[in-house]
């Protein structure tokens, strides 16, 4: 686990916390690392979870499927990023979505109620924890915000201008590449990828965007 200390004080939830401050930190919430290969699921719907886990290594697709397989996308996670903190609460209920590994992942738990409650060791940095941990939290609620925004648009065509919008100026350039391909994105949007792909096509013949695989470039 100490090879992902390098990964853990870039993330929200150790911003301020030295290295040999994390080490000692993780054996204060006793982390427990896990690895999954491409293609497994950390969580599934229907489980209950009494962790915050942190990606170290990988990527992670939060989705849900419904009766009949038509998947959709929540959230990608990178490393470094937080995940699972919506249902530490006691009576926060069953998760609602899967958490699945689109490439070989390593994940830290940390038990919330060793994150949440005083350190019997009097840790230091343990009050900084606690802080970060509500300032991601916050940060995470903007992120859905931000999709529901995209969301609420009518069309397939408004949904695409609402999110590229988005990333460029999230990216702070017109040129920019997302973390999904033709299929994900359409699973992001929750509309019919044949329908997307053409829309697509229509924006850029109007001279609004230009795009190779997942690179967009917009005018």
């Amino acid at each position: 686990m100490q090879k992902y200390i390098p990964v853990l004080m870039k993330t929200q939830l150790f911003s301020g916390v030295g290295e040999n401050d994390i080490e000692a930190m993780l054996a204060c919430m006793q982390a427990k690392l896990c690895s999954y290969k491409k293609g497994e699921y950390v969580l599934r719907q229907g489980e209950r979870v009494g962790n915050i886990m942190v990606l170290v290594r990988g990527k992670l697709h939060i989705q849900r499927d419904d009766y009949w397989g038509n998947r959709s996308i929540i959230s990608v996670v990178s490393p470094g990023e937080m995940f699972g903190e919506a249902y530490a609460a006691p009576e926060s209920g069953p998760i609602l979505n899967d958490v699945l590994a689109l490439e070989d992942s390593a994940v830290i738990f940390f038990d919330v109620k060793r994150i949440i409650s005083v350190c019997p060791s009097a840790c230091k940095f343990h009050s900084i924890a606690v802080q970060n941990l509500f300032f991601a939290i916050s940060e995470k609620n903007r992120k859905l915000v931000r999709k529901l925004g995209v969301m609420s648009r009518r069309t397939t065509r408004e949904k695409l201008i609402a999110y590229l919008s988005d990333e460029a100026k999230r990216q702070r350039s017109s040129s920019f590449s997302i973390p999904f391909n033709r299929q994900q994105l359409a699973d992001f949007l929750s509309v019919d990828r044949s329908a997307m792909s053409n829309e697509l096509c229509r924006m850029r013949d109007e001279g609004l965007l230009e795009f190779e695989k997942n690179r967009f470039v917009l005018h």
